[in-house]
């Protein structure tokens, strides 16, 4: 037993010594509040960071769906608007108290479903990050390939080796496993200092987007016929289709807006994670997909159909004999795109989320960075080119992910802003004791969870119809506002239960303070050994909280 000890401790995180079991099943240093050295964030970050991470091949292509369902340009990119615009309010609201008590995702989590309760949504988080890093970098993989054609055309004809049932061959699975070793260096990197990485792609995306767009514009003599296309689409068609498409522009992004506290709890000050993100989320979003749109309609002139892929547009661009300086400027845009790839969608949105939610699973061996090279791996073992195949089956699986996300969203912002009205107790989110203010019941909360499933169970008949199966027309109405009905319903129904079942803490005025007065310790100390609240204390907390 001694070596067997000895090799799990060699594997645990740093942490603060004498710790309990339990102690160690809910904190280490990464899940405890961000130090003030580490809150470096300012507005200018969040601003770079929406342009990383919108500039990816996802978002360039999001429109194509909806001009394939019929309408024009314009009312496609209205849509857009609509959709990012829409989910941008829900993003600061919940980004909110991660900007004012400096904790991540899975820690605000608790105050809402419970020090253990917890645990689940963290999951249900946690799984969809390391689906969508494997996603993300077998797209990167096609910007490598692009880049490496550029350069050596000959890797276009590079023997297979890679049998039948892989499901890929020997040139893609190259370029996807460059890609992904490509990522790890930046996954190293703190998320206070990762910033920095987000700082080159406004600089660098805007002039290979635009550049992209000039080029495509003068080699067809002009924009080409998809902005002058008009709409097939009329009346009650049409004003569905376009709440369709405004609700898969939500779920798109749906995961960052839940996990939204992940990076908001770096920020200087709370006004760095709120004005910035609010006008940078949807802007740069509508932007993208503007460029997507007129390089795409310029590719129908050039070729007859219209190719809402970059990566294959400039894929195309290569064949035939190109000169030096197409091949440059194939190189130069496909390099921008894969740099994008990584540094926003994979690190942004995936590895850094990841991480997070891995080390409030097992805290006892994972932090921040583990957790990235977790997510890492799990994205390369699962093989996710396979899920790529069948897109329709993929879009599906995500839409019914963003009714789970947007059910936890509703109960995590009617928690902060209705039942305790900013209200936090910090030293409690690291409490098991019974009384405090997030044990509930065994530590878990049962109004919490009865709210989320009811926000899954409005939209669960409507989803049956999305994978082919007969139900009401009213049924499929619910299911195509997804995002609003689980987000309403979850909200409305643990408003309710909090009504009928009062838990402690709740406030009757809105104040962001920390009760606890966690940040105002004496020396500062950060040890969890000095976080117990006894009974005495519990009881003044609760008087000036009903104060």
């Amino acid at each position: 037993m001694g070596l067997i000890n000895r090799i799990i401790q060699s594997l645990e995180v740093t942490h603060e010594p004498n710790l309990t079991l339990t102690e160690q099943l809910i904190t280490n240093n990464d899940l405890l509040p961000v130090e003030p050295e580490k809150r470096t964030w300012r507005g200018y970050n969040y601003v770079a960071f929406w342009m990383a991470d919108m500039f990816n091949i996802n978002m360039w292509m999001i429109v194509s769906s909806m001009i394939q369902l019929g309408m024009s340009w314009w009312q496609a990119w209205i849509c857009v608007w609509l959709g990012y615009g829409i989910a941008t309010p829900f993003l600061v609201l919940n980004a909110r108290p991660g900007a004012i008590f400096h904790v991540t995702f899975p820690i605000v989590n608790r105050t809402s479903f419970g020090m253990f309760g917890s645990l689940w949504c963290v999951f249900n988080r946690v799984a969809m990050a390391c689906i969508w890093y494997g996603v993300q970098a077998s797209i990167g993989g096609s910007c490598v390939l692009v880049m490496l054609r550029a350069m050596w055309p000959s890797i276009n004809d590079l023997p297979n080796s890679m049998s039948v049932s892989s499901g890929t061959n020997t040139r893609d699975f190259l370029c996807f496993f460059l890609f992904w070793l490509i990522s790890l260096p930046v996954i190293w990197l703190p998320v206070h200092k990762v910033r920095h990485f987000f700082l080159a792609i406004p600089i660098l995306m805007p002039i290979a987007s635009i550049g992209f767009l000039i080029w495509c514009i003068v080699k067809a003599h002009g924009i080409g016929p998809i902005v002058h296309q008009p709409s097939t689409l009329h009346g009650s068609k049409l004003g569905w289709a376009m709440v369709v498409s405004s609700m898969s522009c939500i779920a798109n992004k749906v995961t960052l807006v839940t996990n939204a506290p992940d990076f908001a709890s770096r920020a200087r000050t709370p006004s760095a994670a709120l004005y910035p993100q609010l006008f940078a989320f949807p802007l740069t979003a509508s932007f993208v997909c503007l460029i997507g749109i007129l390089v795409s309609s310029s590719s129908q002139a050039i070729y007859g159909t219209a190719i809402w892929s970059p990566i294959e547009l400039l894929g195309i661009f290569l064949n035939d004999n190109p000169s030096k300086a197409t091949r440059f400027g194939v190189w130069f845009i496909s390099a921008s795109f894969m740099i994008a790839q990584f540094s926003s969608t994979n690190i942004s949105a995936n590895s850094v989320s990841a991480g997070c939610d891995l080390t409030a699973l097992f805290p006892r061996f994972v932090n921040i960075r583990r957790g990235g090279y977790i997510a890492a791996t799990v994205g390369l073992a699962m093989c996710p080119w396979n899920l790529l195949k069948n897109s329709n089956e993929f879009t599906s699986y995500l839409s019914a992910y963003s009714v789970f996300l947007s059910s936890i969203a509703g109960v995590m912002v009617t928690e902060y802003y209705i039942i305790r009205k900013g209200h936090y107790n910090v030293k409690d989110l690291y409490n098991t004791e019974k009384g405090s203010w997030y044990w509930y019941t065994y530590g878990v909360n049962f109004r919490a969870y009865a709210a989320y499933i009811a926000g899954i169970l409005i939209n669960a008949v409507g989803f049956a119809g999305a994978t082919g199966r007969t139900v009401p027309l009213a049924a499929t109405r619910i299911y195509d506002l997804s995002f609003f009905t689980g987000f309403a319903v979850s909200a409305l129904v643990y408003w309710a239960l909090n009504r009928v079942f009062p838990v402690i803490g709740a406030a009757d005025t809105f104040k962001e303070i920390d009760v606890s007065g966690y940040e105002n310790e004496a020396g500062g100390s950060r040890g969890v050994e000095k976080m117990d609240i006894d009974v005495k204390d519990i009881g003044s907390l609760e008087t000036a909280s009903e104060k």
